[in-house]
Parts: structure tokens; C-alpha cells; sequence
């Protein structure tokens, strides 16, 4: 029972994966190199993230016959390999897990590959959402 415990409080202390749950401001400093890239501003890019994910890097939203995960919701159809599916193209060349944890460097690199192909609206939040009236997503530090 003891080794039982032990364990669980490892894995809590100690999760697989590090999630994280970022602020307005934070995810600006971190997307910051994406900022202009494609035309796209950094208050677009929060805008849209906050709208497909909340910010959540675990976020994992499953469609009819896709899944999309993480920060960027990117679909397990086209962009990235999962066992849930089996027929799915890859064009970034990565497991779909890795858009879940805290590093942002593979997602940050395959939303520019969803960019340049398929333009800003993949993400279906930006034109209805996030196309004007950008104000309160940029993050202004005092």
C-alpha cells in the first residue's frame, strides 16, 4: 500500500505530459516570432487560439471523423499522425500528442504549414471572430 501511494503521489507531482494553461500575455511573448507571419497579427493569432482552445495546451476536440488538439486545434485528418487514425496524412510529419504538451516549437511550426497552404481561414474562429475589432486581444503591459 505504501509503494501504492508512493506512486500516485508521483504521478501526480510528476504528470507525462506538462500542460499548460496560458494567459493573453503569456501566449503573446511565446508567439511572438509568429507575429506578422503570413499577414496574420499577434492579436489574430490569440484571438483564434483563445476561441479554438482557451489558451489550453490539452485542449483535444474530437469531429465526426477527425480529432484536433492542442493550442492550434490541428486535425488529426491532415496534419497529424494519431492511432485514431490510421488514413491521416501527416503533411507536418508528427505525432498529434506532441501538439499537447508545454513546448510550442512543433506547433508554432506546423500552424505555418496549415498557413502558407491553406490560408487563415482553416481556423473557422477568424473570420467570423477575430478579423476586426482586434483591441482586446492584444496584450498591453503597463
Amino acid at each position: 500500500m505504501k509503494s501504492f501511494v508512493s506512486l500516485f503521489l508521483m504521478s501526480i507531482l510528476f504528470p507525462a505530459m506538462q500542460a499548460k494553461l496560458y494567459t493573453k500575455c503569456e501566449l503573446s511573448e511565446v508567439l511572438k516570432d509568429m507575429d506578422g507571419y503570413g499577414g496574420i497579427t499577434m492579436p489574430e493569432w490569440v484571438c483564434i487560439i483563445f476561441h479554438s482552445s482557451g489558451y489550453d495546451t490539452q485542449t483535444i476536440v474530437k469531429n465526426n471523423d477527425s480529432t484536433e488538439y492542442g493550442l492550434f486545434q490541428i486535425s488529426n485528418k491532415f496534419w497529424c499522425g494519431s492511432s485514431q487514425n490510421s488514413q491521416s496524412r501527416n503533411f507536418c510529419d508528427i505525432s498529434c500528442d506532441k501538439f499537447l504538451d508545454d513546448d510550442l516549437t512543433d506547433d508554432k511550426m506546423c500552424a505555418k504549414k496549415i498557413l502558407d497552404q491553406k490560408g487563415i481561414d482553416y481556423w473557422l474562429a477568424h473570420k467570423p471572430l477575430c478579423s476586426d475589432n482586434l483591441e482586446q486581444w492584444s496584450c498591453k503591459k503597463l
